[in-house]
């Protein structure tokens, strides 16, 4: 990938992965800037989790170019390496640890060293607390800093997730169906802390709630059968006759 396209976070072209005969990403070519959020939309089985597996390194493409941050070949790199370089995944149920705080949860998400010496002798410094605070606020977690977990309602159990994740200061946050099993309430919530965090990373959210998606008031993809299958505004797409046929309609 040239040094022209510096500005570029993510760059797939060409994508293709088969599993026994089966085509889940199909010719794939997707383009996310620095600082841009993306949401992707399609029906079951159009690709989406396939395409977020072979970015995160857990499944590897059989042809095509996945390159971060414009010439860093995420081909080349498995999943510790490329978690490490910032990119950071949320997956659709949140994993976190029940039986802990919900500080306790941002402590051990911490970016550092985590080798064995190190983490024996272990103790917070005051920036590092700091940030812990920043992110609480962040999440909308500031009064339940000391509550266990486990006790949190789904939606807060997602933004601790969440916030686990920017304890890890990525670069690009990969977020699948943040949204499932919420109420309204932490449903806009949750548009809102996106949009937040957007303004400071690169974001791609994989949703299948259409309200949720209108408020993220961002570019939307559709994939279908492991392709692009159109692109634009959320009205652009939702007008589309052919997204309307596979998707939409349904």
């Amino acid at each position: 990938m040239s040094t022209a396209h510096k500005d570029v976070m993510l760059y797939l072209d060409g994508v293709s992965v088969s599993f026994d005969g089966f085509k889940a990403l199909n010719n794939l070519s997707l383009v996310v800037h620095a600082g841009e959020m993306r949401a992707i939309i399609g029906p079951n089985g159009a690709g989406k989790t396939t395409m977020m597996d072979v970015i995160t390194g857990k499944t590897r493409a059989d042809e095509g170019q996945v390159f971060f941050n414009g010439d860093i070949d995420l081909r080349k790199m498995d999943e510790a390496a490329i978690a490490n370089l910032g990119i950071g995944r949320k997956f659709q149920k949140p994993t976190i640890f029940e039986n802990l705080s919900v500080f306790e949860n941002l402590e051990l998400a911490l970016k550092c060293d985590r080798r064995a010496r190190a983490s024996l002798f272990f103790r917070l410094n005051a920036a590092q607390r700091i940030r812990i605070e920043e992110v609480l606020h962040i999440v909308s977690l500031t009064d339940r800093a000391a509550m266990q977990a486990g006790s949190l309602s789904h939606g807060q159990k997602q933004w601790l997730e969440i916030g686990m994740l920017l304890m890890q200061d990525p670069e690009l946050l990969l977020v699948d169906e943040p949204v499932a099993g919420m109420t309204d309430s932490e449903t806009e919530q949750t548009a809102d802390l996106l949009r937040a965090i957007a303004r400071d990373h690169s974001v791609i959210v994989v949703e299948h709630d259409m309200e949720f998606v209108r408020r993220l008031n961002t570019y939307v993809t559709v994939l279908h059968e492991g392709s692009v299958l159109a692109e634009g505004s959320l009205d652009k797409v939702q007008a589309d006759q052919r997204v309307i046929e596979v998707y939409l309609g349904r």
